[in-house]
């Protein structure tokens, strides 16, 4: 058998670890680029939209802003920025020329002082304060589209660079000729620029909403970031599509096109983009676009990293099916000897251990069985053993039983047997009334006696069950106390109850016992013109039923013990000698078996007995 299952576990792992190969080369092939690209989509969707809740609060903070781009792209590995509605960077604004047009050029712009922002000309990193090819006082000529109030330039040069008379967009030959220190361009959209000229040309397309223009003016001052410019200016090629969106957005009418949250390929150098473009509604009316791009060159590196590993990976995976064989031949022996083991201890009687269930086959059924015998031996041992233990209490109850009723009855029979002997000699026979009463009282006492130990061996036996039910306790205490009021006007002591109408859950005749003995031993303690106080106090989910008798105290070192059978304390608490000193011994037991809390305690000039029980539904 034991070749047999290693033949067989062989073959399964063999084939298993294949197929997880197989699976693995497959799925890294076919599947694995495309799920990594949906998923990175996904992933970049759920970010930007979380940037725009970020944007939305922090919009008129553009350091903020800033910030939450860098923040965009340390965690996602992903480039992010906010544009206007002609494509211009919203959140900076520290890299521009200021110019003052010139008074016929100026006559279009509400202002003739405007900033042409530089950030889509040049890279910022080529361009400082001391190299800048402009300065203060400068003639420049600027080509640019205009499109409402706003301008963006796509070429900028010192005025006399540019060919006289030419507009529009320069031919090739022309932009060879005066490219130079003193010129700057935006190839994208200079290229948009010309095939739309073109386009309007042919077509005698006149009414558009952008028009090019050059315009020309006076440098009034150069802005350029002193070390601390705006992170998204760091990156050339993001600058490039940032661009190509604002070509379009200005040149194409594409607006309409990017009206709801668009996802693009893009592919440079052999790497591929996903481009993201999401436009938000502004209060003013206007339109915001998010524009992000992140690489998915990771991915394919990793691929083709694990390509190139194969071969060692496949060497690797053979050697490990043979560890694994060995390692499971080695695994079906263990189940063996532990098998062993257990059912030797089941042999001692030890029932701890249990045998583990590893596998399903021949072996595993066996665990099953063993486990389930020693379950079963177990619990028809522990039953047997209560059954001992709840024998040996019976028997213990019984001794007790004999030994208390024999101790209780020796002096009353001793009282019988000397009343008898008096009435048999006849001696003070003019007293024989009240030895026949003697002998009645005798009797009477030790009939209770009887019936009293009785019923607590009963409770104490471990066999009695409580019925329970729904009463009213206000009722079952009045009851009580109306049928001690003989031995209350008796004793000529002061009862007073203090009651609240509610349900309880219990056995009402028990706990009417339990009360009558509570009440009762009060009325024996309690001395002459003193008073015993009924109450009950109502908690959230129990009741608290109290007797309080007023007169001696109780020793707190006794306190525990008037709870024991036969329990006789100092002359001040002495019993009465109708009582057979069982009283509070079966009060205990019976609040015992109905699971709640009582006690005893000395209160300021007395003594207070207490107990609770759970409610019912109050009335």
């Amino acid at each position: 058998m034991r070749k047999r299952i290693v033949v067989k576990l062989f073959l399964l792992t063999t084939a298993l670890c294949m197929f997880i190969l197989a699976a693995i080369l497959i799925g890294q092939t076919l599947f694995f680029k495309k799920y990594y690209a949906n998923q990175k989509v996904e992933d970049m969707k759920a970010s930007i939209e979380s940037f725009e809740t970020e944007y939305l609060q922090n919009r008129e903070n553009t350091e903020a802003v800033q910030e939450l781009e860098r923040d965009f792209y340390q965690n996602y590995h992903a480039w992010v920025t906010t544009l206007d509605r002609y494509g211009n960077l919203k959140n900076a604004n520290d890299f521009y020329v200021e110019v003052q047009l010139d008074r016929t050029d100026g006559q279009e712009f509400p202002d003739r002082n405007i900033k042409v922002p530089l950030s889509h000309l040049v890279n910022v990193d080529d361009v400082t304060e001391k190299d800048s090819p402009f300065s203060p006082g400068m003639r420049i000529s600027i080509y640019g589209i205009k499109e409402g109030t706003a301008f963006v330039p796509y070429i900028i040069g010192e005025l006399g660079t540019f060919p006289s008379g030419t507009f529009g967009a320069l031919t090739p030959s022309q932009l060879k000729s005066v490219k130079g220190e003193t010129f700057w361009e935006n190839e994208v959209l200079e290229k948009k620029a010309g095939e739309w000229l073109d386009k309007n040309k042919q077509h005698g397309d006149g009414d558009t909403h952008s028009s090019v223009m050059m315009v020309s003016g006076t440098v009034k001052n150069v802005e350029v970031p002193q070390g601390n410019e705006a992170f998204i200016y760091s990156n050339g090629w993001f600058m490039d599509r940032v661009q190509g969106f604002q070509a379009d957005l200005l040149l194409e009418n594409a607006s309409d096109r990017y009206d709801s949250f668009r996802v693009f390929d893009y592919e440079e150098n052999g790497i591929k983009y996903k481009q993201f473009i999401k436009p938000v509604k502004e209060e003013s009316g206007g339109t915001t676009y998010i524009f992000s791009m992140v690489s998915l060159q990771p991915v394919d590196e990793a691929v083709q990293m694990v390509q190139d590993y194969y071969v060692y990976i496949i060497g690797f995976v053979l050697l490990l099916i043979l560890l694994v064989a060995f390692y499971y031949s080695k695994k079906i022996a263990d189940p063996l000897l532990q098998i062993n083991r257990t059912t030797k201890k089941i042999a001692d009687l030890d029932f701890s251990e249990e045998v583990p269930l590893t596998s399903r086959d021949e072996i595993g059924d066996l665990s099953r069985n063993i486990n389930f015998l020693s379950h079963t031996l177990h619990s028809h041992i522990k039953q047997l053993e209560q059954d001992i233990e709840k024998e040996k209490k019976l028997e213990n109850t019984r001794k007790e039983f004999i030994s208390g009723v024999s101790h209780e009855l020796k002096t009353p029979l001793s009282i019988m047997n000397s009343c008898i002997s008096i009435l048999k000699d006849g001696v003070a026979s003019h007293k024989k009334d009240y030895y026949f009463d003697s002998l009645a009282k005798e009797v009477d006492k030790m009939d209770h006696l009887v019936v009293d130990m009785l019923e607590l061996a009963k409770f104490e036996s471990g066999t009695y069950k409580m019925k329970m039910d729904v009463f009213s306790i206000d009722q079952a205490i009045e009851k009580v106390y109306e049928q001690l009021s003989l031995e209350v006007a008796k004793k000529n002591v002061h009862v007073y109850t203090s009651l609240d109408k509610v349900e309880v859950i219990a056995n009402q005749p028990r706990i009417e016992q339990v009360i009558t003995n509570f009440v009762t031993n009060a009325i024996h303690y309690t001395p002459e013109n003193k008073e015993i106080i009924i109450s009950t106090v109502e908690e959230k989910e129990t009741v608290k039923v109290c007797v309080e008798n007023k007169g001696a105290h109780i020793e707190s070192e006794q306190l525990d013990k008037i709870w024991d059978r036969f329990y006789r304390g100092d002359t001040s608490r002495k019993r009465s000698k109708e009582g057979t000193g069982l009283g509070l011994a079966i009060a205990k037991n019976i609040l015992e078996l109905h699971d709640v809390h009582y006690g005893v305690s000395n209160t300021e000039d007395g003594v207070l007995f207490f107990f609770y029980l759970n409610k019912g539904s109050v009335r």
